[in-house]
């Protein structure tokens, strides 16, 4: 509630000194698994979340990206996991927090926006994963942005 005062007074200061308003809304980014779980709290406040996977994986792994080259390529070889956590969602329990943190946002906000930013909103599997849970939007590298439209009109079209 604090962040959210402070950027409604300073929005307001700029547009009374500028003459002029601008439609915006107040959000966080979910980068921690106890946002997440406290979700329907911060939804009291936020307008919108993006789930920044990224370091939502980091945390929820305990694995450092800096250091997972050293050590991932042996999980994988060894299948300890099926693929590498940075570059596909991983379901099973970073999915499972996503889709937590969007339900409990939106039992408080029904029209809460959700979405992910960070190189999972460009690799096929995680962006049908999003639509899957509901969320509505990805955001990734320009790179990626073909990769990604491609996605999601794939699962659209899968939906019906």
């Amino acid at each position: 509630d604090l962040q959210a005062e402070i950027i409604h007074s300073t929005a307001e200061k700029v547009f009374q000194e500028k003459g002029a308003t601008v439609e915006y809304m107040v959000g966080t980014m979910i980068e921690i698994p106890r946002a997440a779980l406290v979700a329907d709290k911060i939804a009291e406040t936020a307008e919108f979340f993006s789930f920044g996977t990224n370091d939502l994986t980091q945390m929820t792994f305990g694995y450092s990206r800096d250091d997972a080259g050293k050590f991932l390529p042996i999980y994988l070889q060894k299948n300890i996991l099926k693929e590498d956590p940075f570059q596909i969602l991983d379901q099973e329990g970073v999915g499972q927090l996503v889709q937590i943190g969007t339900e409990r946002g939106r039992s408080t906000r029904p029209k809460l926006k959700v979405g992910i930013c960070g190189e999972h909103g460009g690799e096929p599997t995680s962006v049908k994963f999003c639509a899957r849970v509901g969320m509505n939007y990805v955001s990734c590298s320009p790179f990626r942005v073909p990769i990604a439209r491609v996605a999601a009109a794939q699962a659209a079209i899968e939906a019906k």
